[in-house]
């Protein structure tokens, strides 16, 4: 009876933890997101460069919040999956995008935009990364709300105090 007690205390206590564990471990998303990360912040700092009046992709967090945003458990799975691919997809085109010079990471993506597939896939990158640079600094972009000095304009009102609410 001891025996049977102790296991099940065992067991019980491995199946209450294993959420917490799995919670802790790196998705499939995340892993993919990561092999394409260099290559969206390229994308991103090609479209918001560094001493344009607009601040940069690299200074606002750019790429970090696009992945926060799109990995939240309510952003729209289709989408994610697209800004994924779409990234692939560039990488399969341009392997050695992220070392090209300025002029010919251009000319790529310009390529890239004649498709109806890039040309949808640059919108969206383009879209949020414009959603981080404009959006409250709770959400760990618009870094001391840089965006909004940019172009004059300011949040409304009541600012948020946490970055999502739970769904």
């Amino acid at each position: 009876m001891i025996k049977k007690r102790r296991q099940f205390l065992v067991l019980s206590s491995i199946l209450g933890l294993s959420p917490y564990v799995h919670a802790k471990s790196m998705t499939t998303y995340d892993k993919a997101f990561k092999k394409i990360e260099p290559t969206i912040a390229a994308v991103q700092e090609h479209m918001f460069p560094k001493g344009s009046k607009l601040p940069s992709a690299k200074m606002m967090n750019a790429t970090q919040f696009l992945f926060e945003t799109i990995t939240h458990k309510s952003f729209d799975k289709d989408i994610r999956a697209f800004v994924l691919e779409g990234a692939e997809e560039l990488v399969l085109r341009e392997k050695d995008f992220t070392s090209m010079t300025s002029g010919d990471k251009e000319k790529a993506l310009r390529a890239y935009e004649e498709t109806n597939y890039g040309s949808s896939w640059l919108s969206r990158i383009m879209t949020l990364a414009m959603e981080g640079m404009f959006c409250d600094p709770v959400y760990g972009s618009n870094v001391n709300e840089s965006g909004w000095k940019a172009i004059n304009a300011y949040g409304g009102f009541p600012r948020p105090k946490t970055r999502y609410i739970e769904v």
